[in-house]
């Protein structure tokens, strides 16, 4: 089986020892992704000078789903070949937009889709992370 490992200059680098996106065979993983930029600011997150956050759930998916997109075309798949996607929402009470922004990249054809709770994810302006695997045959 053919596995290869790819860090994109044009993500934000990974926080450990892993890739943005793992081949393994016809099968792209690509590891969980946030709206992270590649100078460590976050799409839709701010902090005032008081220390007050303003998130917005609507700007992180898009930011989230975009980075997938664009991790994947890096591999000459597209959103098209996801086969399976997990969203992890630090909120639930976030599920409502999340979804509906989800709605614009995908139908009832999408992949298949897990949401779930978490506690926390590795930094408080990160409302929404994605983990995703795609189906695409080498050649």
């Amino acid at each position: 089986m053919d596995q290869t490992a790819a860090v994109l200059a044009n993500e934000a680098p990974p926080r450990g020892k892993y890739p943005h996106v793992k081949r393994g065979g016809d099968f792209l993983f690509v590891s969980g992704i946030s709206s992270r930029r590649p100078d460590d600011t976050f799409v839709g997150a701010e902090t005032d000078h008081r220390g007050t956050m303003t998130v917005s759930i609507e700007a992180q998916t898009r930011a989230v789903l975009d980075s997938i997109r664009s991790i994947l075309e890096s591999q000459g798949a597209s959103l098209a070949d996801l086969v399976d996607l997990t969203a992890f929402l630090v909120d639930m009470a976030d599920y409502g937009t999340f979804n509906r922004v989800y709605g614009e990249y995908f139908t009832h054809d999408g992949p298949a889709r897990t949401t779930v709770a978490v506690h926390a994810l590795p930094n408080p302006l990160i409302r929404v992370e994605i983990k995703a695997t795609a189906y695409k045959p080498l050649g």
